[in-house]
C-alpha cells in the first residue's frame, strides 16, 4: 500500500519519504524543523491529493524525475527514474496509494533495536 516514514536529516531537521508497495522511495519531502510539521502536511497531502501537480523533469545525466507540487508549493521531489515509463508508474503509486498510506516515524534518535550484543562460537570438539 506504500508508506510515508519521516525520519532525520544530518541536520537534525525532519524530513519524510513515501515509498511504494515494494519499500522503494518514490519521494522525499523538502525539510522541516520540527516533526509535527511533516506529520501535518502528510496528513495535508492525503487529503487533498487530488489537487497536486506533477512537473516531470529530464535530468542532465538522462535520467527522469518530477517535482510534485500543491497548488503553486513545491512540496517534494522525487527519485531519479531511468526511463518515463517508470516515472509514470512512481505518479500512478502516489496517485493510487497515498491517500490511504500510513505513517512512520522512525525520527527519534534512539535505536529501534537493543543494544547490539556481540556472540562468540563456540568452539565445538568432535
Amino acid at each position: 500500500m506504500g508508506a510515508f516514514v519521516i525520519s532525520k536529516r544530518f541536520n537534525d531537521e525532519y524530513k519524510f519519504v513515501f515509498t511504494s508497495r515494494k519499500g522503494k522511495v518514490i519521494f522525499t519531502s523538502l525539510s522541516y524543523e520540527l516533526r509535527f510539521e511533516c506529520e501535518e502536511d502528510i496528513e495535508k497531502f492525503k487529503s487533498t491529493i487530488e489537487l497536486a501537480r506533477f512537473l516531470k523533469f529530464k535530468g542532465s545525466g538522462g535520467k527522469y524525475f518530477f517535482k510534485l507540487m500543491l497548488g503553486d508549493v513545491h512540496f517534494a521531489t522525487s527519485r531519479k527514474y531511468t526511463t518515463e515509463l517508470l516515472l509514470q508508474k512512481g505518479i500512478k503509486e502516489i496517485v493510487t496509494y497515498a491517500s490511504r498510506a500510513e505513517i512512520l516515524d522512525f525520527s527519534s534518535s534512539e535505536s529501534i533495536f537493543e543494544d547490539e550484543e556481540v556472540f562468540e562460537e563456540e568452539e565445538v570438539e568432535e
